[in-house]
């Protein structure tokens, strides 16, 4: 009898010094989104299908298809990811602090054999974060 390892997550949580509607926007407003991430077609309506869309590199057209799976304004947020034949689901919480909101962003679904796409996922995320961070600290 053989059994399979578990799938892997990533987790990056960042208390931000913004209420979580501030954050909200930049995580559902597609030109924000932009931003921060990648161009995209996105919008916070569960069963939207969309594209995450970048410049194309070689053995990648440069989309990640996704499909929005929850949508609990101003609390969670969720969405597949899938690019390059690897299906995987991000899973965006905010939780309200005394300082501003803590951002959970978990990253599952990685199989164990993954290695170098988790560690890209990990490497990437760090970057997005921190720009989003950038984003909604320019927000009114």
């Amino acid at each position: 009898m053989t059994t399979s390892a578990a799938a892997r997550t990533l987790v990056i949580e960042k208390e931000m010094p913004h209420p979580p509607e501030k954050v909200w926007r930049a995580l559902t407003q597609g030109p924000l989104i932009k931003e921060w991430l990648m161009d995209n077609d996105f919008q916070p309506v569960v069963g939207h299908k969309f594209n995450f869309r970048c410049k194309p590199v070689p053995n990648w057209n440069g989309l990640i298809d996704s499909e929005v799976l929850v949508v609990e304004p101003n609390k969670k947020l969720s969405y597949s990811w899938s690019s390059m034949g690897l299906g995987s689901v991000v899973v965006w919480t905010l939780v309200p602090t005394n300082s501003g909101t803590l951002v959970r962003m978990e990253h599952s679904g990685f199989a164990p054999d993954q290695v170098a796409a988790y560690n890209g996922a990990n490497y990437a995320w760090q970057k997005f974060i921190g720009n989003l961070e950038k984003v909604v600290a320019g927000l009114q």
